[in-house]
């Protein structure tokens, strides 16, 4: 049937196209100019659409959605303002590699730079951030003008979805009128049928590739790993959809390499973990000072060979422990790219990680690795995770320092893990929060997908790429997240009920900017209390209250904290409740951040003293 006006025609095309290259899903906000759009959308029974009332959270929605599927999911909004509120989610997927397309419905042409309401320079409003940006002609009803348009669509989405995957951007300008009202002879009989209505597939079938070395290359690779006892797989942030663990255990079994797993990698979490040496615990007994057998860490030895999978790691501790090894790092990245800021690496392997790690194993690794090594790190490990438990070996107490005890806000992230069901979605925020699943929740069994925004590592819009990335999966979803970065984004808690996303969201309240108080800026008052710790004293129950979420609190300050086991029974146990009731539940956990800090660094000591004996300078 022949569209009512070129711009539903226009607008239908488009929508065609992305869902014939897999688009299921896409999110919209309410705008005029994106009229045509969103009424396309909207009409396709084979799309999901989901409506956001707040660009900013519509794009970090999008964003997690694609996090979670590594498929790109697209956004539609009107012109204006409308439209640069997308720029935060687009710099951070950018960073972080996720496909996003980015639809910015625009005034026509002749409009710009004259002064009409509601109309801004749109042309590559997100600069260098973009994989692909088209700034599209008007709608035009003939053959030639819908090829092309198909075709432009189906490259924006081959490009979100690359071998480097990111945000792209199509501009679409239209005129009035944006509904589809019937216009005489707008759009004429006998458009190319193919033109106007399409393929049976896309358009334009793109087939991905990735670069990869060669046969012999990857062989020159294979028999140096097989000459080295002491190597390293350092595992970190995976892009979308994630590092493939099968594969990467496979290379550690091939070369006796234990791995080290950043928790958003994909690979510290898993039933792998029964027979992989996956460690987790790293970022409490490395630091600069272990590097090269320092008088206090004698009996450490380094590795001569560091493969490195992923973005940079979590952890400040272990990006400068593999600085300061002298080991040759292989960083292995299927765009070319360097994401290694410390400097250290020596080599720069063009390939896709996982597929990678699968061919090099299938070679073999020669003897096996040094099992010393391995068990260097396991007791490492070991140790660490007796001292953040308070656990003992039988044998006595565990290793502590002067007065370890007291729950802090790691001992709330283990307990929020240790109620996680099986399968799980944990989305964790910036800052403290994805640090202390860092160092204090170790590798586990349990099939557990940790996400985080780790591109630009921004606390605006977590809520919300918490609530796309769970609209994505039938995993429960868990939401750990600090007090100011819900408050960034309580508007996001709209998409529970609009969208039909429950979530328990464990809300880490310590009045203000806790990561501040790990920075020297902490001795000077009163500057730091007032400009950044920021303490705000906002009530959070009205906000389950406003948003319709369950609501539960967990008193965790030092005065109401007799026991800390206690304590993280009761943190463990409102979580547990939340999963098996219905609807989504927000559960406050009040901390002391100063107390915490406080914490953190004795435990700190007191693995350093267990692991190396005298504890680093």
């Amino acid at each position: 049937m022949t569209a009512p006006n070129r711009n539903a025609l226009w607008a239908g095309a488009l929508v065609d196209e992305l869902v014939a290259a897999g688009v299921d899903a896409v999110v919209v906000s309410p705008g005029s100019r994106s009229t045509p759009l969103t009424m396309a959308a909207a009409r396709r029974d084979d799309l999901h659409v989901f409506s956001q009332l707040d660009e900013r959270s519509a794009a970090y929605f999008a964003l997690g959605r694609a996090r979670r599927t590594g498929s790109v999911t697209p956004l539609i909004c009107t012109s204006g303002t409308a439209a640069a509120n997308y720029h935060p989610a687009v710099m951070e997927a950018s960073n972080a590699r996720v496909p996003v397309l980015a639809l910015t419905a625009d005034r026509p042409p002749e409009l710009r730079d004259s002064g009409a309401n509601q109309t801004a320079d749109q042309e590559k409003l997100y600069g260098d951030a973009v994989r692909f940006y088209k700034d599209l002609p008007e709608p035009a009803p003939n053959d030639r003008a819908l090829r092309s348009l198909r075709t432009t669509v189906s490259r924006a989405v081959a490009a979100a979805e690359g071998a480097d995957p990111g945000p792209v951007h199509l501009n679409v300008p239209f005129k009035k009128p944006l509904e589809p009202t019937p216009i005489q002879d707008d759009v004429p009989e006998g458009l190319d049928p193919v033109a106007e209505a399409g393929r049976d597939a896309p358009y334009v079938d793109v087939t991905p590739g990735s670069p990869e070395p060669g046969d012999d290359e990857l062989r020159a690779l294979a028999n140096e790993l097989a000459t080295v006892d002491r190597g390293l797989i350092v595992a970190g942030p995976a892009d979308p959809p994630g590092l493939d663990a099968e594969s990467v255990t496979a290379l550690s079994h091939a070369t006796g390499f234990p791995i080290l797993a950043d928790p958003l990698s994909g690979v510290r979490y898993g039933g792998h973990t029964r027979v992989a040496p996956v460690i987790g615990a790293y970022d409490a007994y490395l630091s600069s000072a272990v590097a090269g057998g320092s008088e206090s860490s004698t009996e450490w030895t380094d590795p001569e060979v560091v493969i490195r999978l992923g973005a940079s790691p979590t952890s400040k501790n272990l990006r400068k422990y593999l600085a300061g090894t002298g080991a040759d790092q292989y960083q292995v990245d299927p765009a070319g790219r360097w994401r290694e800021a410390e400097f250290a690496a020596t080599d720069l392997v063009v390939a896709e990680p996982s597929r990678l790690c699968a061919r090099l194993s299938r070679l073999g690794g020669g003897g096996g690795g040094d099992p010393d090594w391995r068990a260097q790190w396991e007791e490492a490990d070991g140790v660490a995770r007796a001292v953040h438990g308070r656990e003992g070996d039988g044998s006595g107490d565990a290793p502590t320092a002067d007065e370890p005890a007291g729950f802090h806000e790691g001992d709330a992230i283990r307990a929020v893990a240790g109620a996680l069901p099986d399968p799980a979605t944990l989305f964790v925020s910036n800052s403290m929060p994805v640090r202390d699943l860092d160092r204090f929740v170790g590798p586990t069994t349990t099939s557990v997908t940790a996400l985080g925004n780790r591109g630009v590592s921004g606390i605006d819009g977590i809520v919300s790429s918490a609530l796309g990335a769970g609209s994505a999966t039938t995993d429960g979803l868990t939401l750990v997240v600090g007090d100011l970065a819900l408050y960034h984004d309580t508007n996001g808690l709209l998409a529970i009920d609009r969208c039909d996303v429950d979530a328990t969201v464990v809300l880490i309240n310590n009045d203000g900017g806790g990561i501040f108080h790990a920075l020297p800026i902490e001795s000077f008052e009163p500057e730091f209390t007032e400009s950044f710790k920021t303490p705000h004293g906002i009530e959070f129950e009205p906000v389950a209250d406003l948003h319709g979420l369950e609501y539960a609190r967990v008193d965790a300050r030092p005065e109401a904290v007799a026991d800390p086991a206690e304590t993280a029974a009761e943190l463990e146990s409102a979580c547990e409740r939340a999963r098996e009731a219905d609807g989504s539940h927000l559960i406050e956990v009040r901390t002391d951040a100063e107390s915490s800090h406080r914490t953190r660094e004795r435990l700190a000591a007191a693995v350093e003293d267990a692991v190396h004996g005298g504890g680093s300078d």
